[in-house]
C-alpha cells in the first residue's frame, strides 16, 4: 500500500478513534492500534505511535465534558500525577517483554473485555441517606448527584494506586490507561458514569504524555501512523464527547460496553490470526 493511502486511511481511523475516545473516555488507542497494525505497522510501532493522539484527542474531549461540569479535577490532579512515572517505566518495559509485541497486544485486548463487561453490567442503585454528604458535589453541576454506586470515595490512596496501574498500562501498551481509570473511577471511586468519562480523558491527556517522549527516545514511533492519528482525533473526540453528554446514563453505558466488547473480540481475534 502507498504512503498516501496509509496517509488517508490512517486520518480516517484517527477520527473514528477520537468519537470513541471522547464516548468512552479511554483514549482512543483500542480503535488505533489495531487499525494502524492492520496498515503494516509493526507490533511495537502500532503501540507507541498511538500515544502521541491520544493527548491531543483527549484534552478536546476532556474540555467538552468540563464545559458541562463533568471533571473532578481534583481526581484527575492525583491519579494523573502518580500515574506519570508509572508510565515511564511501562514504556521502558516494552523493550523486555518476550514475543516481539505481541503478548502486549493480546493483553490490550483482556483489558478491553475487562472494561466492556465492568462497564456494560446493570447496576444496583445504592439507597443513601438523606444526610450523607458527597465529597465535591453541589447544586451546580451535572456530576453533582450520587453515583448508581452510591457515595462517592475520594481517598488520595485509591487515586494514588489508580494512577499507578493506568499510567503503567499507557506506557507498556499505548492505551492511554483509559481501559484501568473508567471502570475503576465508576466502581470503586463511584463516580457517575459521565464524570468518570470526562475526569478519565483528563487523566489520559496528562499520562500519555511521559510515554510518549519515552517511545519517542527509543525509536518505537512511526509518525508515518502517528502524524495522521493526531490530525483526525481531535474533531472526533469533540463530537464523541458531545454525544456521550446528550445520553442517558444507562443507554452510555450499554453502548459502551458492547461497543468495547465488539473491539475486544475483533483485536483478541486479529491477533491470534497474525501470531498463526
Amino acid at each position: 500500500m502507498s504512503d498516501f493511502w496509509i496517509i488517508v486511511l490512517t486520518t480516517i481511523a484517527g477520527f473514528a478513534t477520537g468519537v470513541l475516545s471522547g464516548m468512552f473516555g479511554v483514549g482512543g488507542a483500542v480503535v488505533s492500534t489495531p487499525a494502524i497494525r492492520a496498515l503494516g505497522a509493526t507490533p511495537i510501532a502500532a503501540v507507541a505511535s498511538t500515544l502521541p493522539s491520544i493527548i491531543p484527542g483527549a484534552i478536546s474531549g476532556a474540555l467538552r465534558y468540563a464545559r458541562d461540569g463533568l471533571v473532578e479535577f481534583q481526581v484527575a490532579a492525583w491519579t494523573a500525577g502518580a500515574g506519570i512515572f508509572a508510565a515511564v517505566g511501562g514504556a521502558l518495559l516494552t523493550d523486555f517483554v518476550p514475543g516481539n509485541g505481541h503478548p502486549l497486544m493480546l493483553l490490550t485486548a483482556g483489558l478491553i473485555a475487562f472494561s466492556a463487561y465492568r462497564l456494560g453490567r446493570p447496576v444496583r442503585r445504592v439507597e443513601e441517606p438523606a444526610d450523607v454528604a458527597v465529597e465535591g458535589a453541589t447544586d451546580a453541576g451535572p456530576g453533582a448527584e450520587l453515583s448508581a454506586h452510591g457515595a462517592r470515595h475520594t481517598e488520595r490512596w485509591r487515586l494514588v494506586l489508580i494512577g499507578l496501574g493506568a499510567g503503567g498500562l499507557s506506557g507498556l501498551l499505548g492505551i492511554g490507561g483509559g481501559l484501568v481509570l473508567v471502570p475503576l473511577f465508576t466502581g470503586w471511586v463511584r463516580l457517575p458514569i459521565k464524570v468518570a468519562l470526562g475526569t478519565s480523558l483528563a487523566c489520559v491527556a496528562v499520562l500519555a504524555i511521559p510515554g510518549t517522549i519515552t517511545h519517542m527516545l527509543l525509536g518505537h514511533i512511526d509518525w508515518l501512523y502517528a502524524l495522521p492519528l493526531c490530525i483526525g482525533v481531535v474533531p472526533g473526540a469533540r463530537l464523541g464527547s458531545h454525544l456521550a453528554i446528550r445520553s442517558s446514563d444507562r443507554s452510555l453505558r450499554l453502548i459502551v460496553g458492547f461497543g468495547l466488547g465488539t473491539i475486544a473480540m475483533i483485536y483478541f481475534a486479529g491477533e491470534l490470526f497474525t501470531i498463526l
